[in-house]
């Protein structure tokens, strides 16, 4: 079994907008067909094409279009991919790695639920965002405390990501 069919199907990481807030399509890719397959194009800087993370083909566990994937999902593996198959890493540490890492994301989407950003089909990076920017409710003695610990997670997750997904 190689390092994609045990990590990838348990992490999910790079497709649920933890690892990234939208995906550029590249040369090749055929913009009718993916919007056909269920994804939901937007222009980005330059004329180019992207579409939004959290990946609406992904399922929460699969891609529902693996076969037919734009060519930077294709094409991407993450650090944690890249040790495994170069056999610095075992395939168990990793999804210890992955384990971990979802548990941190999981800890950031509560505290945003619980200062009221709730839209799961926005980008974590776009909900923390939007969840920083909102005014502080003075009247709710815990909102304070949960705006700060809201970014010290953010700053565990991105650290473990930088050092363990993008690297």
């Amino acid at each position: 079994m190689n390092g994609i069919e045990q990590l990838c199907p348990n992490c999910g990481l790079c497709c649920d907008s933890t690892l990234f807030a939208d995906v550029e399509l590249r040369a090749g890719d055929d913009a009718r067909r993916l919007k056909k397959l269920g994804l939901t194009l937007e222009k980005k800087g330059q004329g180019k094409l992207a579409f939004a993370q959290p990946c609406a083909c992904y399922d929460g566990k699969l891609c529902g279009i693996y076969h037919d994937r734009p060519r930077r999902c294709r094409t991407f593996e993450c650090g944690l991919l890249k040790r495994v198959e170069a056999n610095a890493m075992t395939a168990g540490a990793a999804l210890k790695t992955i384990s971990a890492a979802k548990v941190q994301a999981e800890k950031v989407r509560g505290l945003l639920r619980s200062l009221g950003q709730r839209d799961e089909k926005m980008a974590l990076t776009h909900r923390y965002a939007a969840a920083m920017s909102a005014p502080i409710d003075l009247s709710d003695a815990g909102n304070a405390e949960r705006h700060g610990e809201l970014m010290l997670a953010v700053n565990d997750l991105m650290k473990r990501l930088e050092r363990d997904f993008l690297r």
